[in-house]
């Protein structure tokens, strides 16, 4: 791992080390150090892991949980000030299980393309171990390991870092659209790479730049004077080189990132730029008709397709299959028949796949 690598690790989790050879020890396993002499990252792991626990309860507590004094029907005279939350220890402990599960945690590595940076033993190359989940789920508790110690368990840093890393509006109940996901997306189908955040106090003086805004109330442009001691962070976005770059407002990181995607969707919006459903299937084929629209049901299109058989017999005695592919957002099913019961569910899921698309014929 080089100064390069180790740059280009600190921008996408919006932390510069002190102490940059903490940061290359999240990422060596212990199949590395036991061929070549030095420190691994699983000390790292057990400190990331429970920093992570923490820190995801501060989240789930901020978003969820208020004091009875902030409630409108409050009376200081007769009623004790509690903590208070929308949902119940239960729902708590549900939500953050998700939040912090192995797959949860090997996604974000996979979404930040950080797996490519592990440095293991010969052994694990050749087994290809980068690809698992355990291993991508260590290597995102020895970031927040490393960071802990060098920040000296600093929270803030903490909790910037792991918001930009987990991106909790995916999984959290929110009404907003998560557009730091829908950014990414559009990124991903775009050029095949991961958006580029930076952060600073002040604003850049690079052009291009596109309108910046925090909320709907807080608009602004490059040529007007602009307060920051309500917004101290400015995220700065870039999603391809041939758009303008996105300044983004917030009182932390994260809500800055938030401001500057929420801004770019809007760009790509008006600009006409964003992907279609139709944009997302290259080949639609009875082939792979299966798989496609599992594809689009798990990019948020519409729900998981199910399918229902029915077998009859033809005049030969012969058993024939009936298969009705459905989606609860949409009113018609599509059926097909066939002698083979794979062959009816591939039909069936390939003239589900054409209207969906809008390409019936």
């Amino acid at each position: 791992m080089n100064s390069y690598d180790l740059q280009t690790i600190q921008e996408r989790i919006g932390y510069h080390f002190k102490n940059p050879d903490l940061l290359q020890q999240a990422f060596v396993r212990r199949s590395y150090a036991k061929e070549n002499g030095g420190e691994d990252n699983e000390v790292l792991e057990f400190i990331g892991d429970r920093a992570l626990d923490i820190i995801v309860v501060k989240i789930l507590m901020e978003k969820f949980g208020f004091y009875a004094s902030q409630c409108d029907d409050y009376n200081t005279a007769g009623d004790f000030n509690e903590f208070c939350c929308e949902y119940s220890e239960g729902k708590l402990t549900e939500i953050k299980k998700r939040l912090v599960s192995k797959r949860t945690l090997a996604n974000c590595i996979d979404q930040l393309k950080f797996a490519d940076y592990l440095i293991i033993g010969e052994g694990d190359k050749r087994n290809h171990i980068e690809q698992e989940d355990s291993v991508k789920e260590d290597l995102f508790e020895a970031i927040i390991g490393a960071i802990s110690l060098d920040s000296g368990w600093d929270m803030t840093a903490l909790q910037d870092t792991i918001e930009l890393m987990l991106n909790p509006e995916s999984y959290l109940e929110i009404d907003d659209d998560n557009f730091v996901q829908i950014i990414q997306d559009w990124i991903g189908k775009h050029s095949g790479t991961i958006p580029f955040y930076s952060f600073g106090a002040t604003f850049r003086t690079s052009f291009p730049v596109y309108l910046f805004s925090q909320s709907s109330k807080c608009i602004y442009d490059k040529d007007k004077v602009v307060k920051f001691n309500q917004y101290p962070v400015c995220c700065y976005l870039t999603i391809a080189n041939e758009l303008p770059e996105f300044w983004g407002l917030g009182k932390s990181k994260s809500e800055a990132r938030m401001s500057a995607c929420k801004l770019a969707y809007k760009f790509l919006l008006e600009n006409e730029l964003l992907f279609s459903i139709q944009d997302e299937i290259d080949n639609p084929n009875k082939a792979d008709a299966l798989n496609q629209l599992e594809i689009l049901a798990r990019r948020g299109y519409f729900s998981i397709p199910t399918y229902e058989f029915e077998q009859k017999y033809d005049k030969n005695g012969n058993p024939v299959w009936k298969c009705y592919c459905s989606i609860k957002e949409h009113k018609d099913s599509f059926s097909s028949v066939s002698s083979s019961k794979k062959d009816a569910k591939k039909s069936a899921a390939f003239k589900m796949l054409k209207n969906v698309l809008g390409n019936d014929n």
